[in-house]
């Protein structure tokens, strides 16, 4: 039997920030293939980013746009880039528990340091391939939204 805190746990909200309309689609088949039903939000850069955890202007409704329980962040965004929404993410104290995880195509060992230095959660570099995409995508799944107990967000948390 499933508890309500299990279920919970896993309907958490994920939130992916991700400029590529190529990647977001495959992102969010690769959810779907891996039977993952929490609610996956997309923005396309670092400022809907924001916009969206302060719920601002179209992010505006908490129910609609529930905060995250996780965040995928991709470094090389137009606007305002994965480097600098981690950072906004990290020093505010209402958003800093959320877990990020940097899924991005760089493989710069200063961009590394970097999103450790300032507090992200996980460094994965994009896979090449749909097949390795959807074994990232479990993986994700199973380790942040089954194995690993996350803070209640209210909100961002589905019952």
């Amino acid at each position: 039997m499933v508890s309500s805190a299990d279920s919970a746990r896993r309907l958490v909200t994920i939130l992916v920030a991700e400029d590529d309309a190529d990647d977001r689609l495959m992102t969010a088949e690769a959810f779907r293939e891996c039977r993952l039903d929490n609610p996956i939000q997309f923005v396309a850069d670092g400022e809907a980013l924001m916009d969206y955890l302060h719920h601002r202007g179209p992010y505006a409704d908490p129910d609609a746009h529930p905060l995250p329980g996780v965040i995928l962040l991709d470094l090389n965004m137009p606007r305002m880039d994965g480097r600098e929404a981690l950072r906004e993410i990290k020093s505010n104290a209402r958003f800093s528990d959320i877990p990020v995880v940097i899924l991005t195509t760089s493989k710069a060992e200063e961009d590394v340091a970097m999103c450790y230095r300032n507090r992200a959660n996980s460094f994965i570099t994009k896979p090449v391939t749909y097949a390795a995409l959807i074994d990232v995508v479990r993986t994700l799944g199973k380790y942040w939204l089954q194995i690993v107990d996350l803070p209640a967000r209210g909100a961002g948390t589905q019952a």
